[in-house]
């Protein structure tokens, strides 16, 4: 901030200066320091709804790339970026408290649903998916997708005027509507008609709340078993293979512990948003393999409320294997008094950007509930309860140490 200040003072150039403090309460700190092996956050922890607030309505004091946008421009590692594309933008917002939080503006109006041509990985990143994501996240009692709300940004104010990034700032232009409009600069697209615009400077967002540095709370990625191929026509083995989870279930590490159902619970998230983009999932270095598994980027998730893509089910319907913890939320949230979509419409009313899902998006959901409760029956039918329903945390099947190994 001082380099800059300096060189902005010789260029005759004005910095907006923000007070920053640093706050030991406060809430993404706390958020931060909640996180256990089992999930990202605890049932009521009060640090969630207070950082959600703090998300909505804190000062934004900078905005830059986020560090895969950077990667397309050689200062970050360029093989964590798995499919650079122009199409969608992000941004990293700090606030005045040091809290980070990674902004997506919005690309498509709620009603719209990603026409049937369009592939999986080059369809729009939807703020709303991001903030519906979290929310149903957390009514299925994961807690493994990091806090989002919904915010309306000035682009000028909040943005423009705050970044320190001579590369971000040199893609806000005004509309022939006069409007304030930002692109994403990188290798494959460059181009204004992929811009996002203000009216005239203020545009919906998702925030969705950093978490903690990898030098203190290390990740990895880790490509998904049930990945899909990312060209025009090519098919992996999933997809041809029915046995397919009988080899899986022979590797390392999902021979034995929870990996295997993470997956599956992981699939039917997925499932229930829509989501085909799945290709890698992230854990937590610290807790070992029995970790949970970060459900990050769910922003191409809702993207068509009148199909349902049975294809991501794979791994439940291959394996025949669930969580009792899983299934007894899902039945739960099959009955009438607990409807999924009434809990969705009730849950995402406390968003500032309400309506975040138009109604047929909710009652897709009960829909899509009704079936993956149809592909269990059916595993149950042919397997057996005691088969196809696992308890939650099981025990490593790993040959038991000796008296004289464990001394």
């Amino acid at each position: 901030m001082k380099l800059y200040s300096e060189a902005a003072a010789v260029s005759n150039i004005t910095v907006t200066e923000h007070e920053v403090t640093f706050d030991p309460d406060a809430s993404w700190l706390k958020f931060h320091l909640g996180i256990s092996r089992y999930a990202l956050y605890s049932r009521d922890d009060p640090a969630i709804p207070q950082l959600l607030q703090d998300m909505e309505s804190m000062k934004l004091v900078s905005a830059d790339y986020t560090q895969d946008e950077k990667a397309l421009k050689g200062a970050c590692d360029c093989t964590q970026v798995v499919k650079p594309s122009g199409h969608h933008l992000k941004l990293a917002l700090k606030m005045r408290n040091f809290a980070k939080a990674m902004f997506k503006p919005m690309r498509q109006q709620r009603d719209e649903e990603t026409p049937e041509d369009i592939f999986y990985f080059v369809d729009f990143q939807r703020h709303n998916a991001e903030i519906a994501a979290f929310h149903l996240d957390r009514i299925l009692d994961f807690r493994r997708v990091p806090p989002v709300a919904g915010r309306l940004v000035n682009i000028t104010g909040e943005v423009l005027q705050v970044t320190h990034n001579e590369d971000l700032r040199a893609v806000f232009f005004t509309s022939p509507a006069n409007n304030t409009c930002f692109f994403a600069k990188c290798l494959y697209v460059c181009k204004t008609e992929y811009a996002v615009c203000g009216s005239p400077d203020l545009l919906e967002g998702s925030l969705s709340a950093y978490l903690p540095g990898l030098s203190i709370a290390p990740r990895i990625s880790i490509p998904n078993p049930w990945t899909r191929s990312y060209t025009f026509t090519g098919r992996e083995e999933w997809e041809v293979n029915p046995f397919y989870c009988d080899t899986i279930k022979q590797l390392y590490p999902y021979n034995s512990g929870n990996r295997l159902l993470n997956i599956i619970d992981m699939s039917i998230f997925d499932f229930l948003t829509g989501n085909m983009d799945r290709h890698h999932y992230e854990i937590f270095t610290k807790f070992g393999d029995e970790g949970f598994l970060l459900h990050l980027d769910n922003a191409r998730g809702f993207g068509k409320h009148s199909q349902d893509e049975m294809s991501i089910l794979a791994p439940l319907s291959q394996c025949c294997m669930i969580k009792r913890s899983t299934l007894l939320r899902l039945q739960l949230l099959a009955q009438p008094e607990y409807r999924l979509s009434d809990v969705m419409r009730e849950s995402l009313e406390g968003d500032p950007l309400r309506p975040i899902l138009v109604e047929p998006h909710l009652l897709a959901l009960d829909r899509r509930l009704q079936k993956i409760l149809r592909v269990i029956q059916r595993c149950v039918r042919r397997l057996g309860e005691d088969e196809v329903i696992t308890e939650d945390f099981v025990k490593s099947t790993a040959r038991p140490q000796t008296a004289t190994e464990t001394r």
